[in-house]
């Protein structure tokens, strides 16, 4: 034991063993930093390191950082001060205790002397001692220790909290203190406006379906804003109430848009003037789609001084170019004429309904289709569909893959086939081959490909050129693409196979749109074929893709207007994965966020995995063995196959992972939830700070390329500090995105940053299902983007709290790869119920349960949380 200062006396007491301490949630619990020393009796001790506007201070690594502590005896006698005890830190020993101020890095003080502890002193009557309390910290993350104060018969704690940054965490410190946004002012909804200058048409061609208004009821409207739901909404869907249910469903989810919009809506923004033409106007958050605006929608702009009179002109102005967070405008002449620069204005964003509209025609139009699309279990007749051999194009086909594109070719119609199975196994390679060998055999096939996104859509195009044994030609596939789609989105070796004017994506004529064989879309922009006057049975086979993420309404948008009942539709999807987003948490919860693949399910031919309805594909080409096993046992009855050829990787050299045979890396670090300005979202600094070490120490080989890295994180502002700091690295062609965006995509290696470090707003998250926690689709997307390395950057004392994420980190400290913060109590935090009946149970009272080896479809719409699309949406900073 180190020696004492003289004036701690002779006689010491016994010190005791140091305690151990894993996790302080301060957030959680106030009272280890509130302290009211006014009411603690005779001694009065000062709490160390004081929070700064709510957080821990922060302090530089590899820095001392020193505070003073003040005992003071307020009595008139003689007070005995047993000891002053570090009775635990984390990390280990990083506090210590001293009788004199820790010298700065450049300064030398002669006696100075620390210890983790101090014992036996006398305190006088009125007496006050000084004892300094110091860190030097050696990594980032929060530093915590427990102070034991022995006060005659009483122990006094102190808990202390440093929260360690480098340059890079630094560089990430929020610059204003977080206050929610106040409320809007918001424009009279019956206000006149003058009408702007809409852009010019590229073309003068008229639709022969034109697309009607679908104007919502007001009397539907006055019902739903009165927080009722409608009856036949709550009766649930019926083969007779089909089209009125969903209609209900659409209206309630418009609503919330339309509400969503306005709160985007600015206050005393500038514009400026764009040469004689345009005014521009910036838009924060324009480039994420918060909001989403696109050429042809218009903005309401009023002078902000004139915000109280109801008689001054508010000017309507469209959107004639988006470009990053600007917009370019284009108002009435008198606008323009009467603009300065200097001028501020209160602007209001509208809502484009043009999508819900084609919502409500797709609705409208199942009238007319055939009952074996809707509700198969309804045919009376039992599909058997007769095969021929096939002669794979591709030579990588697997059985699995093979028998369902004999099916696929042997399909004379309704209902649906469906291609569903886990991530990595090849569904939309199994889609290809399947077009591929529609488009060599049969020469009478017209074929629709239709994905949720135009980058999937893009991919399967570049999938079917890529294949050298078939050459598709370039007349005969085409990428139709919606108007609103800007030009620079398309890559140049697809744009040969689109229809522009004026740089705007048009239809091709109708004499070219009968010569293609193959069209390949997005669900919503299926729509312009119809308008177009493609009619019903055009297409011999529509191919939906991803159909597990697309909302029933968005993929009956190609199926009921196209289809007749001898069209082959097919579809390909995992709904075990992230389903359709859904604003309107009515309409999810009634039935809007499951998908049409998703309900098929409930009808006992897919259920039990008939080869005539559905093909389950088990054989995953993506991921090591050991980035599987996880997901395949949690969520897949540990039914997947393992085949991806080359285990060894650029891993195997990289001093990175502590078991060079488990390419699952989990880093505990504690860091700090925080949130800046009027911005909702969280970010955590400290976790962004480790993914930039992580990064660095991947690329500093060589071998791995900016390209093969990818971070998934759960909140926008976390997506942001990271880019940010990628950014100042010279490193921008890492992507970094939530769970959504990375859907569909892979990387060679995938860094999950969790974010969360304090347990009251992972409660938040679970009520409102953001972030990762509570939301096992997120979970399983998360993590098997990875082809050959994962690694999860997170709290491991939050991380817990969820039995998903639970089981993945004790999955690694099992097989030793888990470094980092210390790690909680396994016994206390998990859930050891957690099996695969536990959350796939169907309802006993309707279906059998699952036979061995089958998964439950239908009771997932109960059992998971369906993802929002925007955690700021749903952040306590906008209720």
């Amino acid at each position: 034991m180190d020696s004492f200062d003289d004036k701690w006396g002779d006689e010491c007491s016994t010190i005791g063993d140091k305690g151990e301490i894993g996790f302080i949630d301060y957030e959680d619990d106030k009272s280890v930093c509130s302290y009211n020393t006014t009411e603690e009796g005779p001694i009065v001790i000062s709490a160390p390191f004081p929070f700064v506007e709510g957080k821990p201070q922060s302090v530089a690594v590899g820095e001392t950082a020193a505070d003073s502590v003040t005992i003071k005896n307020t009595t008139g006698d003689e007070v005995n001060l047993w000891s002053v005890i570090i009775y635990a830190s984390n990390p280990e020993n990083s506090f210590k205790l001293s009788l004199m101020k820790p010298p700065s890095a450049n300064e030398t003080t002669s006696g100075y002397v620390d210890f983790f502890s101090l014992e036996d002193r006398m305190l006088q009557p009125g007496e006050t001692l000084t004892i300094w309390v110091s860190c030097e910290p050696k990594e980032i993350g929060l530093h915590t220790s427990v102070v034991y104060f022995d006060v005659e018969s009483e122990r006094i704690e102190r808990v202390v909290f440093l929260l360690v940054d480098d340059k890079i965490s630094q560089s990430l410190v929020s610059r204003k203190p977080y206050s929610r946004g106040r409320r809007k002012t918001q424009f009279a909804d019956n206000s006149a406006f003058v009408t702007g200058v809409r852009p010019a048409k590229a073309t003068d061609r008229v639709f022969r379906n034109r697309l009607p208004r679908y104007d919502i009821p007001e009397k539907i409207r006055e019902l739903l804003e009165s927080k009722q739901i409608p009856d036949v909404v709550q009766e649930g869907l019926t083969m007779e109430n089909y089209s009125s249910f969903f209609e209900k469903l659409v209206i309630m989810e418009e609503l919330q848009l339309e509400k969503d919009m306005r709160s985007h809506d600015m206050e005393c923004v500038p514009m400026r003037r764009r040469g004689n033409q345009y005014l521009s106007l910036e838009v924060p958050g324009l480039a994420e789609k918060r909001p989403s605006l696109v050429h042809g929608d218009f903005i309401l702009a009023k002078l902000a001084c004139e915000n109280g009179n109801d008689t001054a002109c508010k000017y309507q102005g469209y959107i004639h170019r988006v470009e990053a967070d600007e917009v370019y405008l284009k108002f009435a002449p008198e606008m323009h004429l009467h603009h300065k620069d200097g001028n501020l204005y209160n602007v209001q964003f509208s809502y484009n309904r043009i999508n819900m509209r084609r919502l409500y025609q797709a609705i409208e139009a199942t009238d007319e289709l055939a009952i074996e699309f809707l509700f198969p279990s309804e045919s009376f007749n039992r599909r058997v569909i007769e095969t021929t051999p096939l002669v794979p194009i591709s030579c990588n086909l697997n059985p699995e893959q093979m028998c369902s594109i004999e099916m696929i070719l042997g399909c004379k119609g309704a209902p649906p086939y469906v291609i569903h199975g886990p991530p990595g196994t090849g569904k939309t390679m199994t889609v290809v081959e399947a077009i591929l060998q529609l488009y060599t055999t049969r020469k009478d096939a017209r074929i629709l490909v239709c994905a949720p996104s135009n980058s999937a859509a893009d991919h399967i195009l570049e999938k079917l050129l890529s294949e050298k044994a078939v050459e598709v030609r370039e007349t005969e596939i085409f990428r139709l693409n919606a108007p609103s789609r800007p030009y620079d989105d398309v890559s140049p070796n697809i744009i040969r196979f689109c229809f522009f004017d004026d740089h705007i994506f048009q239809c091709p004529p109708r004499g070219a749109i009968m010569r293609y064989r193959i069209f390949i879309s997005t669900y919503m922009s299926a729509s312009l074929l119809h308008a177009d006057g493609i009619r019903r049975g055009h297409f011999s086979h529509i191919f939906l893709d991803e159909a597990g993420q697309a909302s029933e309404p968005e993929t009956m948008n190609p199926i009921s207007k196209l289809c007749q009942r001898n069209t082959v539709v097919v579809l390909a999807g995992d709904p075990m994965q992230l389903g359709p987003v859904i604003y309107s948490k009515d309409a999810e919860t009634y039935g809007m966020g499951k998908s049409y693949l998703e309900r098929l399910f409930e009808s006992d031919s897919y259920y039990n995995g008939d080869e005539n309805y559905v093909t389950k594909l088990v054989r995953n080409y993506r991921c090591h063995p050991e980035i599987l096993y996880l997901p395949s046992m949690l969520f897949y009855n540990g039914e997947l196959i393992a085949c991806k050829d080359d285990t060894s990787s650029f891993v195997d050299a990289l001093n990175l992972l502590p078991n060079k045979e488990f390419p699952v890396l989990f880093l505990g670090i504690q860091g700090c939830d925080e949130r800046e300005g009027n911005n909702p979202s969280w970010f955590n600094r400290i976790e962004a700070s480790k993914v930039v070490d992580v990064i660095r120490r991947l690329t500093s080989s060589g071998n791995l390329g900016e390209e093969d890295i990818g971070v998934i994180t759960p909140y926008r502002q976390q997506v942001q500090k990271i880019k940010k700091a990628l950014e100042g690295l010279e490193m921008p062609d890492i992507k970094v995105g939530s769970v959504e965006q990375f859907q569909g995509q892979e990387r060679q290696v995938i860094i999950v940053s969790t974010v969360r470090s304090t347990i009251k707003h992972n409660e938040f998250d679970k009520t409102y299902c953001l972030g990762f926690l509570s939301n096992p689709r997120r979970f399983n997307v998360a993590t098997t983007r990875a082809i050959s390395l994962l690694v999860i950057i997170g709290n491991p004392h939050i991380i817990t709290k969820d039995r998903y994420w639970s089981k993945l980190l004790w999955h690694c400290v099992d097989k030793k790869s888990y470094q980092g913060c210390s790690l909680p109590d396994r016994q206390e935090f998990v859930d050891e119920d957690c099996t695969q009946g536990d959350y796939l149970n169907r309802d006993e009272e309707n279906t059998p349960p699952p036979q061995e080896g089958e998964w439950g479809q239908d009771s997932w719409q109960e059992d998971y949380p369906k993802p929002v699309t925007d955690e700021a949406e749903w952040s306590d900073g906008w209720k």
